[in-house]
């Protein structure tokens, strides 16, 4: 799907409130996360390229946003190649 902010999936389809962006940069693919319940999430946090996700997957306790199931490779490549 695509907005003004660019192009997005559901990280989690039962909620439609939530929103993972996805773009192609320099580095490969990188994700940024927008919440109609916390506006002010796309404003503290930035793009993260796929390599840190990666990073925090490793270190992941099983407490809060489990990064496997929110940061979806596959279907953010996916998007982008769609929309060439």
């Amino acid at each position: 799907m695509k907005d003004n902010r660019g192009l997005y999936y559901y990280p989690f389809p039962q909620n439609k409130r939530v929103r993972m962006y996805v773009c192609l940069t320099g580095g490969g693919v990188s994700f940024r996360m927008w919440s109609a319940d916390d506006p002010s999430l796309w404003e503290q946090h930035g793009w993260v390229p796929f390599d840190a996700i990666e990073a925090a997957q490793a270190v992941y306790s099983g407490k809060g946003l489990d990064p496997k199931r929110a940061y979806d490779l596959a279907l953010a490549q996916s998007l982008i190649e769609e929309n060439r």
